[in-house]
């Protein structure tokens, strides 16, 4: 019986991939060292400096890696036969909307990308191929994303750095919420359609770019929510206390 692992595919640890995982850590220990530098630790709670390097690193995600996914999208694009040929017969081709920028002749995104950042997209692609290209449901997702989500997210860093906790709360909420809308309208067509351009064929497709990758945008979310909701509720409770005390004099 032949062993499991030469069914794995020849570039699951390639050095692309790795580099690919790497820059996730290093995104992720930027926003470490910035809750260091801008956080007092004598005064900031554990829960607030873990929701302040989640924003931090979610921002820098939005930014640097879907950014550049958005770009490849709109600015990276080859002759359809052109790219065809360059993809030989590995991935696959994933093929543009019809008309996307107005064009029928030439697919687009990272699929036709030579820099790292278009290299790491293929990486992931790897398990959901819609990254490889232009997919009307990711790019429109991805468009609020980076431009609306990533913003509210340092907006939420700059307030926890500031003690107004107030509107971070508040912007947390609308935050957390838009994330895990984005993450079911990520992946409902696809269970409605039999996960057509997913695969789960081995450990790392399924379970560490699918499950895990994805899974962290629906528990830290749920969890800055709950952080959030409770710091809201403590505020009406006092103020109904306060409210009392008052009526009573």
């Amino acid at each position: 019986m032949a062993s499991s692992s030469s069914t794995l595919p020849p570039d699951l640890f390639d050095q692309t991939t790795l580099v690919s995982l790497l820059s996730t850590v290093a995104i992720l220990l930027v926003a470490l060292a910035l809750s260091r530098r801008v956080l007092d630790p004598a005064t900031t709670s554990s829960s607030l400096r873990f929701l302040f390097i989640w924003h931090a690193f979610d921002a820098l995600i939005h930014f640097c890696l879907e950014g550049s996914f958005l770009y490849h999208c709109f600015f990276s694009s080859l002759p359809a036969a052109e790219g065809q040929q360059k993809l030989g017969s590995g991935l696959g081709l994933y093929p543009n909307p019809h008309n996307w920028l107005g064009t029928t002749d030439r697919v687009h995104g990272s699929q036709t990308g030579e820099n790292p950042f278009a290299q790491l997209w293929m990486v992931y692609a790897r398990a959901d191929r819609r990254w490889a290209g232009v997919d009307l449901g990711v790019v429109s997702l991805e468009l609020l994303t980076v431009f609306v989500v990533g913003p509210m997210a340092c907006l939420v860093c700059y307030d926890i750095a500031k003690r107004n906790m107030a509107r971070a709360n508040v912007v947390m909420i609308m935050l957390a919420t838009a994330e895990l809308y984005g993450g079911f309208m990520t992946f409902c067509p696809e269970w409605l359609t039999g996960n057509l351009n997913l695969d789960g064929s081995n450990f790392m497709y399924l379970w560490v770019y699918l499950v895990f990758f994805n899974m962290l945008w629906v528990f830290i979310p749920a969890y800055a929510i709950y952080v959030a909701t409770g710091d809201i509720f403590d505020a009406y409770k006092y103020k109904s206390v306060a409210g009392r005390g008052k009526k009573a004099y």
